[in-house]
C-alpha cells in the first residue's frame, strides 16, 4: 500500500509571516495523523524561515506516525537530528535564496562526506534517505553513502505536466525507480506533486511513499486539512 507523508512546512510559513502562534504546525500534524497520513515531513532550515526547533520536538513527542526531518547535511543540523532522533532524516540541498528546494542533492563526488553523516545518524537508529534527481549516476552514488532509501525529485515531472508534455519525465522516473530498487533502496518520491499529477506517479511500481505538502495545504484553505489529506489518500490509493 502506497504511503503518504504530509509536509507541513507551509502551515509554519503562514504563522511565521506574522511571527505569531497560529496556525500551529503541531496541531496540523495531529490532524494529518487523524486523517490517515502515514508520516509528517518537516524541513528544518538553517534560517528557520518556517519550522522551528520546538515544533519538531512537540511533534516527535505527541504523534505516533513517522516523523521525516528534511535537512541539509551540515554540522548544526546533524546535531539537532541526533538530539531529536526522528524516525527518518532526508538529506536535501539548501540555499538561502531559494523559495523551495530547487533540485536533488549532488551526491557524486561527495560520497565520503555524506557517508559520515549517514553513519552518524543511522548509528543512532535514524533511517537516512537522500533526496536525488531521477538520474542513474546519482542513485548509484547514493549507494556508496550507506543510505537506506532515496527520495526521487519529481519537480521536473511536475513542471512538464503543466506543459502537457510529461511522458518523457514520467518514463525517467520509472527508469530511476527500477535502478533504485535493483540497488536495494526503499524508494520515495516528492516535490511539486498535486491532485492533478500525483496519480501517474502513484502508479509506478516500486515507489513506497509519496511526500506531498503545498497542494494539500492549498486545498485545506478551502476544504479543511482533514478533508484535503483524505482526498489525497484516496487519490493515490486508487
Amino acid at each position: 500500500m502506497l504511503k503518504l507523508g504530509v509536509n507541513i512546512d507551509h502551515v509554519a510559513t503562514v504563522r511565521q509571516a506574522r511571527r505569531t502562534f497560529e496556525p500551529d504546525p503541531v496541531r496540523a500534524a495531529m490532524i494529518c495523523e487523524l486523517a490517515g497520513a502515514d508520516g509528517i515531513v518537516a524541513h528544518l532550515r538553517e534560517d528557520r524561515r518556517h519550522m522551528q526547533d520546538r515544533d519538531l520536538e512537540l511533534i516527535k513527542s505527541t504523534l505516533n506516525i513517522k516523523l521525516n526531518l528534511e535537512m541539509a547535511a551540515i554540522g548544526e543540523m546533524v546535531g539537532k537530528a541526533l538530539s531529536l532522533l526522528p524516525d527518518q532524516v532526508t538529506l536535501v540541498p539548501e540555499k538561502r535564496e531559494e523559495l523551495t528546494t530547487e533540485g536533488g542533492l549532488k551526491v557524486q563526488g561527495k560520497e565520503k562526506e555524506l557517508s559520515r553523516v549517514v553513519d552518524e545518524l543511522q548509528g543512532r537508529g535514524v533511517t537516512v534517505s537522500l533526496f536525488v534527481d531521477p538520474v542513474e549516476d546519482e542513485i548509484r552514488a547514493s549507494l556508496e553513502t550507506g543510505a537506506r532509501s532515496v527520495e526521487l525529485h519529481t519537480g521536473g515531472y511536475a513542471e512538464s505536466f503543466l506543459k502537457g508534455e510529461f511522458k518523457g519525465e514520467l518514463e525517467r522516473l520509472v527508469n530511476a525507480v527500477g535502478v533504485a530498487k535493483k540497488l536495494g533502496f526503499a524508494v520515495h518520491a516528492g516535490h511539486g506533486l498535486t491532485y492533478q499529477n500525483a496519480g501517474y506517479v502513484a502508479e509506478i511500481a516500486g515507489i513506497e511513499e509519496l511526500n506531498i505538502g503545498h497542494t494539500i495545504i492549498a486545498r485545506a484553505v478551502f476544504l479543511g486539512l482533514e478533508r484535503a489529506v483524505k482526498d489525497m489518500i484516496a487519490l493515490i490509493g486508487k
